[in-house]
């Protein structure tokens, strides 16, 4: 009687111990596979911001550092439709004119294909509870040439709220170690490039 008891409480205990093993392994696979499904929507969000910030370089000549002059842009700005006709004068076939056939607002042409996108919205990031990304925007010398800059940035502690602490304490503690910004970027206030540090 007594053995079976004492069986009975080593297969529990094993049990237990099996569970916990098992829940310390997945706990890292589960926290990196929400880790990339809320990265692919913030990566979206990054790349509208570029897309915009690119149109209102085109047609101000610099790149904005204010996100309510960014949205107030895609809600006013228009930009036009053109459509290249080939040049009849031109027997090599190589040259093309211009014709400009009407105009789009901005945020339709950014956002057109996009379901329930609001960009009235896109300074915030996704999963924060409502902290906005940083946007900065400025000019710097490179080569002895004045360059148009911008950055956004979204920390880790931002779009990863909610989720295991230690574990994102960990990746911004790996990140700043490899000299990296500890989140998902775009552009850059030091270099002329507009790349994303997840490209």
């Amino acid at each position: 009687m007594k053995k079976t008891i004492f069986q009975i409480i080593l297969i529990v205990i094993a049990a237990i111990l099996a569970y916990y093993t098992y829940a310390s392994i997945m706990q890292p696979v589960n926290f990196n596979k929400q880790k990339r499904a809320r990265e692919k929507v913030v990566i979206q969000y990054l790349k509208d911001i570029r897309s915009a910030e690119f149109i209102y370089k085109q047609l101000n000549n610099e790149y904005t550092g204010s996100f309510d002059t960014l949205i107030h842009f895609m809600d006013s700005a228009q930009i036009p439709v053109v459509r290249m006709i080939p040049d009849p004068n031109d027997t090599t076939y190589t040259l093309t004119i211009n014709d400009t056939v009407g105009y789009v607002k901005v945020a339709d042409s950014l956002f057109r294909g996009q379901k329930n996108v609001d960009y009235h919205h896109i300074d915030i990031i996704p999963f924060s509870g409502g902290k906005k990304f940083q946007l900065k925007a400025g000019v710097i010398k490179k080569g002895g040439v004045n360059v148009n800059v911008f950055e956004v940035k979204a920390p880790f502690s931002t779009y990863l709220k909610g989720m295991d602490e230690q574990l994102i304490v960990n990746l911004s503690a790996s990140r700043k170690e490899l000299k990296k910004y500890a989140g998902l970027k775009v552009g850059s206030m030091t270099e002329p490039s507009t790349d994303g540090n997840w490209e």
